[in-house]
């Protein structure tokens, strides 16, 4: 049974050259082709397609909004994000909405394809590169649960290169309470001194 597939990006030769490479394929049928996210959400509504391929920026309504507004509606349809972008706030804001994929516009064709047809047998398909984003972005989640929001404050003022009076100061707290959460933060994730701290902070994002 062939995969019902819509495709949606604002480029005309990339909606083209899609179409045209997925009508050499046997297990594909091309649905619809739709120009920004507004008219995504549109097609969808009436076509109700297998997947979506999924352009992220894009005019009138980006690829991320349409995504929450069909998944909402459709929670069935499988959406694929593929675009140009692999930095991590589109990555996991693209997941977070609801795609099931996310794979960049240098993807091999007959690559995508398979990408496809993996996807309707549930797996979720990310690039390299997203799934790196979303490797990171779950240890952030991690060292967060892991430390009191307080010790995650000082954290952050450590990140700032602020010494255990400026930090105390800034937090309303004694000397005294700060160097107490610092060595809690230093034990809980592992480090061996403030320095390492501040770095481990920049690097997750969390200054």
């Amino acid at each position: 049974m062939s995969i019902r597939v819509l495709i949606v990006d604002d480029h005309h030769v990339v909606r083209k050259g899609l179409v045209f490479f997925f009508r050499t394929q046997q297990d594909l049928d091309i649905v619809g082709e739709a120009s920004n996210g507004k008219e995504a959400v549109q097609l969808a509504n009436s076509l109700k397609p297998d997947i979506i391929l999924m352009d992220l920026v894009m005019p009138e309504m980006d690829g991320i909004e349409a995504t929450k507004i069909i998944k909402q509606e459709h929670p069935e349809i499988k959406i694929m994000m593929l675009t140009s972008f692999s930095d991590q706030d589109h990555v996991i804001l693209a997941l977070e909405a609801g795609a099931a994929g996310f794979q960049l516009k240098d993807i091999q064709p007959d690559e995508l394809v398979t990408v496809l047809k993996k996807m309707m047998n549930g797996e979720n398909q990310l690039h390299p590169k997203a799934t790196s984003h979303v490797v990171n972005n779950f240890s952030n989640k991690i060292v967060v649960d892991a430390l009191t929001k307080r010790e995650l404050d000082v954290l952050k003022e450590i990140a700032k290169g602020k010494s255990n009076k400026e930090i105390a100061s800034s937090l309303f707290i004694t000397e005294k309470t700060v160097k107490t959460h610092v060595s809690s933060i230093l034990a809980k994730l592992g480090l061996a001194d403030r320095t390492q701290a501040a770095l481990y902070a920049v690097k997750h994002r969390l200054q």
